[in-house]
């Protein structure tokens, strides 16, 4: 059996004017149903996050993609194709019953990946792995026809074998800020709106811009509480005062950024240091304050900025 290096191993196993607009649905997201077949098939010992031992009655010759959760954890479930999560993975050839290929399931958080990256990679598994929640082990079946030649060689299968992914759903971060709405009485502070899909947009006051950094709160959210130290998984979007297009946006990116908040521009740094898992932060940066902000993200000298900061989680 050979083993890549953690999510190497998933995504290579085949190889803000109105500014920015573009909730959480993990609550109305049911489990994966379970297949008949698959469940009297399939076994995997161990605990989530450590290598299982799986055992498949074999041949096991699905003529259907099929999916079956055998451990179901409760936490953060994928409920979009772009939200961020750690898995790891043990590929088994269905036909043989032994394991092909899998993941080290070491404590490395370094690579993670979206539902529309795995879809990508492997065909058919990233639809059967929606609403799946961290702390849970799915098996995944699919049928012989519905891996390409090259998919099925990276995964040390034949082209003609049928396979059962066995994925540890290891940690899965917030598609957007799920935390309670926050009244907030400031004045002179820009407005935010948001899509369906939580990603924002900016609005902003006749008035110039504040000439102090400012932070509000606009969701709360009731996750772990930030430090300097804490490595985050964020959305940002970053516009001038009054401009109508970003400067910055990892929603536009397609995908949140990861960092220790302390290496973020100062401005930032601060706002977030106390804030919570789950929240949306509003931050103003003054003109004369943004030296780190042009070097970093590449904001316009000379204008003050806007950031809206959506905390998805914290790693390791």
């Amino acid at each position: 059996m050979r083993r890549l290096p953690a999510f190497v191993a998933v995504t290579a196993l085949a190889g803000f004017g109105l500014v920015g607009c573009s909730a959480s649905a993990g609550a109305s997201c049911p489990t994966p149903t379970a297949d008949p077949a698959l469940s009297a098939a399939i076994s995997a010992t161990g605990d989530v996050g450590t290598a299982p031992t799986v055992n498949l009655r074999s041949p096991y010759l699905p003529t259907q993609t099929a999916v079956d959760t055998l451990v179901q954890g409760d936490g953060e479930k994928l409920t979009e194709d772009g939200q961020q999560a750690f898995l790891d993975v043990t590929v088994v050839n269905a036909a043989t019953g032994e394991t092909a290929i899998a993941t080290p399931y070491a404590a490395d958080f370094s690579r993670p990946l979206t539902l529309l990256e795995l879809e990508k990679n492997i065909p058919g598994v990233g639809e059967l792995l929606h609403c799946a929640a961290e702390g849970s082990r799915v098996a995944v079946a699919l049928p012989s026809d519905t891996l390409p030649a090259e998919q099925a060689q990276g995964l040390g299968l034949t082209a003609d074998a049928p396979a059962v992914f066995v994925f540890d759903v290891r940690k899965v971060f917030l598609p957007a800020a799920d935390g309670v709405e926050q009244f907030n009485a400031g004045t002179g502070m820009p407005s935010v709106v948001r899509a369906p899909s939580g990603q924002p947009g900016v609005s902003f006051p006749q008035n110039d811009a504040p000439t102090d950094v400012r932070t509000e709160t606009l969701k709360k959210g009731d996750g772990e509480v930030l430090t300097a130290d804490s490595n985050v998984m964020i959305h940002v979007l970053g516009v001038a005062w009054g401009a109508k297009t970003t400067f910055f946006s990892t929603w536009e990116n397609g995908a949140p950024g990861q960092a220790t908040a302390s290496q973020l521009p100062p401005s930032l740094a601060s706002a977030l240091e106390g804030q919570t898992v789950g929240s949306q932060v509003l931050v103003v940066v003054p003109a004369d304050q943004t030296s780190a902000d042009q070097q970093a993200l590449r904001a316009p000298a000379d204008k003050a900025l806007v950031y809206v900061v959506d905390i998805l989680g914290t790693v390791g």
